[in-house]
């Protein structure tokens, strides 16, 4: 058997290697290392893909979530909502902008902010809401957006973990993640569905105005050549990447696709198990399984984890701990906030390998391992 990994860049580099290998010669012989077409290029076909009007690329995730801030002129002491159950760059690039971070609990079976605990965290303050579609299915978009326009409120879309996923209307009508909020925001970090081999990300907006601005913002605030509207940052996706992203572009859905029949596999084999909790997939929403995380409650996680690394079964947790119970934030008025569910969370979720290149003999490797876990 193959040696497992959580994400094997290896595997998918040797699947794309001679096409990634012709897009990087090209920029290469091009010399044309920041700036080149390729970054316009990118750009138009993740917008064909996404639907969303403009996409502007940028440095790394964490910079298109302060450039989507920045560019909707919120102020510090504004109040945006959010989930603590979020890797930190969802709310660290709110406090470094002086903006307050306040914390909804999330839904327990989709992992994602609710939108009835949304309702309960608005105040005067309240400027906009940042869901996070975890784990790669998106969050009850309609609902949230609903709740928006009642209290004319912004909605920023952390989209990183789903590019790919649909958000289903009750009309009927779908949208790809990132692309139903006045901003979305991703990131192209080498573990993400959509990857690059470094850094990278991107904000979606079919705002004509605002799609200006995050492209003057993440120039320096600069329009004209060296004429300055904007207090700005310096971010942008280098010509490399944005080549080997295209590669990897045209192969997005086939990747999802393989995510969800290693996905279906495993809830197939552990659907027996009631020890375990597995994912829940939201009927409003398609699952492209940026991570499969189970649930392991009665306190036995940990010894999963431990059994599963003694058989050489790589496995994460994500999150071990929420947001609100950092040291980092630990002055901040929110690490105060109760928010059971997450906690609860925080307590049993594990994420086990899922990744195109998982193959059949691998799946049943790890299904049976925390089968026999169970058994002991």
């Amino acid at each position: 058997m193959r040696e497992i990994h959580m994400v094997d860049l290896a595997g998918q580099y040797r699947k794309l290697k001679a096409e990634i290998d012709e897009a990087v010669s090209s920029v290469m012989e091009s010399a044309a290392y920041v700036k080149g077409p390729e970054i316009k290029k990118f750009e138009e076909e993740l917008a064909a893909y996404t639907g969303a009007k403009h996409v502007i690329s940028c440095g790394n995730g964490t910079d298109a979530l302060q450039i989507a801030y920045m560019s909707l002129g919120l102020k510090p002491g504004d109040e945006i909502i959010t989930s603590a159950f979020t890797f930190v760059a969802t709310v660290e690039t709110m406090v470094l902008l002086g903006l307050r971070p306040v914390f909804a609990d999330v839904d327990e079976n989709t992992f994602n902010i609710s939108p009835e605990e949304i309702r309960k965290k608005i105040s005067p303050d309240t400027k906009a809401i940042v869901p996070v579609h975890l784990f790669g299915q998106c969050a009850d978009m309609e609902a949230i957006l609903e709740i928006a326009g009642q209290y004319n409120l912004e909605v920023i879309e952390d989209a990183a973990q789903a590019v790919g996923a649909d958000f289903i209307f009750r009309n009927g009508k779908k949208c790809k993640a990132g692309t139903m909020g006045i901003i979305g925001t991703t990131s192209f970090f080498p573990s993400k569905n959509l990857a690059c081999c470094g850094d990278g990300g991107a904000l979606f907006t079919s705002d004509n105005e605002i799609a200006g601005k995050i492209r003057s913002i993440a120039n320096h605030g600069m329009k004209e050549r060296y004429h300055y509207d904007y207090i700005g940052v310096n971010s942008r996706l280098d010509t490399l990447q944005a080549a080997i992203l295209s590669v990897k572009l045209r192969h997005l859905d086939r990747f999802n696709e393989a995510r969800r029949r290693v996905a279906d596999a495993y809830d197939m084999a552990l659907s027996g198990c009631d020890e375990i909790i597995l994912p829940s997939r939201a009927d409003y929403s398609t699952h492209i399984f940026h991570q499969y995380t189970i649930r392991v409650p009665a306190g036995r996680r940990d010894r999963l984890r431990d059994f599963l690394r003694e058989n050489h079964i790589p496995t994460m947790v994500y999150y071990p701990l929420p947001i609100h119970h950092q040291k980092a934030y630990a002055s901040h008025p929110f690490s105060k906030v109760s928010l059971p569910v997450t906690e609860k969370l925080c307590s049993e979720v594990l994420s086990l390998p899922v990744c195109p290149e998982t193959d059949d003999e691998q799946i049943e490797y790890i299904t049976g391992k925390v089968l026999d876990f169970f058994k002991q």
